[in-house]
């Protein structure tokens, strides 16, 4: 069965841990349920890059979520670095700026034709997850309404020749409807009905992301932390697929 044929190719696990061998323990356990899995920063500086390279040894692609947010320089040499490394899709803060995001995708496509190497798909993280309406406004000082920032993010990140976004289901109908079918939308901060809440507040759950237009679903401790791991990403593909 493919992919798209079970709904595991719009699920991306986060193997949100710190020990390498754990991290490929949940890779060989979950290896013929998902096909994306996702390294962070946690685990990215424990085990370094040969966790990428152990997921590609596996068949299996890597979602880089360093969240790169640095002069445009700076940037655009990391994401060389991502690139060369095999990943499937990395992401940078689209608070950046244009600038940054430009260069960063202009240096990919000209390391891609250079090199011979497949393109990754770089996405533009919009509002953290954790980040609520009154935080936005209160802390960061942005006085703009979530989705409204969200959506002026997103064509940014568009414009900048970026693949897609990071951003919250609860912001995916309003992407869609300004930058288009084509533009990529993956989402954190989904919880299936029963999961129990955490520190993420901009929530939904996988039937209602897919909805509302989401590629790809991003979920680790919901799923992690359930008693059977298997059989909850299983009920999730088929939440998918009714969706």
């Amino acid at each position: 069965m493919s992919d798209s044929a079970d709904g595991k190719g719009k699920l991306i696990l986060a193997l949100d841990v710190h020990e390498y061998e754990h991290a490929l323990d949940l890779v060989d356990k979950f290896h013929d349920h998902i096909s994306i899995f996702k390294v962070g920063l946690e685990l990215f500086l424990s085990a370094g890059p040969r966790i990428v390279g152990e997921i590609h040894k596996r068949g299996r692609k890597v979602f880089l979520d360093l969240k790169f947010h640095d002069i445009p320089n700076t940037v655009s040499k990391a994401a060389i670095a991502a690139t060369r490394m095999g990943v499937y899709m990395f992401n940078v803060h689209a608070s950046g700026g244009f600038d940054m995001m430009k260069k960063c995708s202009d240096s990919v496509v000209q390391t891609c034709l250079k090199e011979n190497i497949e393109r990754p798909k770089i996405l533009g993280v919009t509002v953290l997850t954790s980040l609520s309406r009154e935080m936005l406004r209160d802390e960061l000082g942005i006085q703009y309404g979530m989705r409204t920032h969200v959506k002026h993010l997103a064509a940014l990140s568009q414009k900048a020749g970026l693949d897609g976004v990071v951003s919250s289901a609860r912001e995916v109908e309003a992407i869609r409807n300004s930058c288009g079918r084509g533009f990529l939308i993956v989402t954190p901060g989904i919880r299936p009905s029963w999961s129990p809440p955490d520190d993420q507040n901009r929530t939904m759950t996988p039937k209602e992301a897919i909805r509302e237009g989401a590629d790809y679903l991003v979920m680790g401790r919901a799923i992690l932390q359930q008693n059977n791991p298997l059989n909850v990403i299983e009920l999730i593909n088929l939440e998918i697929l009714s969706a």
